[in-house]
């Protein structure tokens, strides 16, 4: 006599399988079982469901979506389907899109703490601060020490420029974890938007912390260029170039004013050998380190119009005159107003 064949509990067994290898990270090995689950029992809402999730993770977010509206068409009350259907819409940059699932994860789970966050992130990418910060406020409430929360309703607060606001957030940071790196950095920004000493020692410390830290470096340099510390731009922009060098157009034009500003006109650098040109009268290598900083900032933003005026002015110190009266012309069609300067 044959053994009689159980289906869904064969499918129950793969699926189950299928969550254990995910806990572990072997997110082809899940999709693998969750595929078998499937296969044996095509209404697997769950199935369906978290091998979204998996393809989620190895970033498939279209495959993703398809799982997670077969789990939703299954299970029209499906919570779940709809927050990891929201995330892989963020991820592909619908955030519209991602929102509408967030809200109807909200209807049917308004106590899910996560929820408001994700949302808040896709109102913050589209610049809507206000309903962001609406979103973070009810993350707070519900989990009052989530340091998530307080730093991007800290940031939301940064771009409506209301930097005391942003920098309470970023404190309430710190106070929850005394090595979150990214705390520092931005409430270093929002201090140096106030024109405060102290946002220094928030990117020395946001370094301290991680010393391959981009952004802290970034904006830790453009603070030392407004003190005048040249010498500290350019150390902290090497290391911008070095860590990431397609960081940002900013870098290089940033490392090519403070060395223009710290050439002595009359022909010597302080503490420098470098060759000079025939007339005499030009650091002439240097001058062209200069010009190929603007060049580098240049090919990563063609329109950064002061770039273009800059390097112009770099060229007509090593008397290329054509060529500096072409960046001109060109910087002026970026930005009509550099014709007065």
């Amino acid at each position: 006599m044959s053994k009689k064949s159980n289906l869904p509990d064969d499918a129950e067994a793969y699926h189950n399988r299928g969550l254990t290898k995910y806990i572990q990270g072997d997110y082809r090995g899940a999709i693998a079982d969750y595929d078998r689950a499937i296969e044996l029992n095509p209404d697997y809402a769950e199935a369906y469901n978290n091998r979204g999730c998996a393809k989620y993770e190895w970033d498939d977010q279209d495959g993703a979506i398809a799982d997670c509206d077969r789990a939703i068409e299954l299970k029209p009350d499906y919570a779940e389907a709809y927050y990891y259907r929201g995330g892989a819409k963020y991820e592909l940059g619908d955030y519209k899109g991602a929102i509408a699932d967030y809200d109807q994860v909200i209807e049917l789970k308004p106590e899910f703490t996560e929820t408001y966050h994700y949302r808040g992130g896709a109102k913050y990418e589209l610049e809507d601060y206000e309903d962001a910060i609406a979103d973070y406020n009810r993350a707070i409430e519900l989990k009052p020490d989530d340091a998530e929360a307080y730093i991007n309703r800290g940031n939301a607060k940064y771009w409506q420029e209301d930097y005391y606001g942003a920098i309470a957030d970023f404190d309430r940071v710190i106070k929850l974890n005394r090595d979150y790196a990214e705390a520092y950095s931005n409430r270093g920004d929002a201090k140096y938007e106030l024109g405060h000493g102290g946002a220094i020692a928030d990117y020395d410390r946001a370094i301290e912390i991680n010393p391959d830290y981009v952004a802290a470096y970034a904006s830790r340099g453009l603070a030392k260029y407004e003190l005048e510390d040249y010498h500290g731009t350019i150390a902290d922009y090497n290391r911008v170039i070095e860590l990431d060098p397609n960081y940002a157009a900013e870098a290089y034009f940033l490392r090519a004013d403070a060395n223009a500003t710290l050439i002595d006109y009359r022909g010597a650098k302080a503490g420098s050998d470098r060759v000079i040109d025939p007339s005499g009268t030009l650091p002439y290598l240097l001058w062209r380190e200069v010009i190929a900083d603007y060049d580098r900032a240049i090919e990563i933003n063609p329109n950064y119009a002061e770039a273009h005026y800059n390097r112009g002015v770099a060229k007509s110190q090593l008397r290329d005159h054509a060529g500096a009266e072409a960046d001109r012309k060109r910087a002026i069609e970026l930005d009509p107003a550099l014709k007065d300067r």
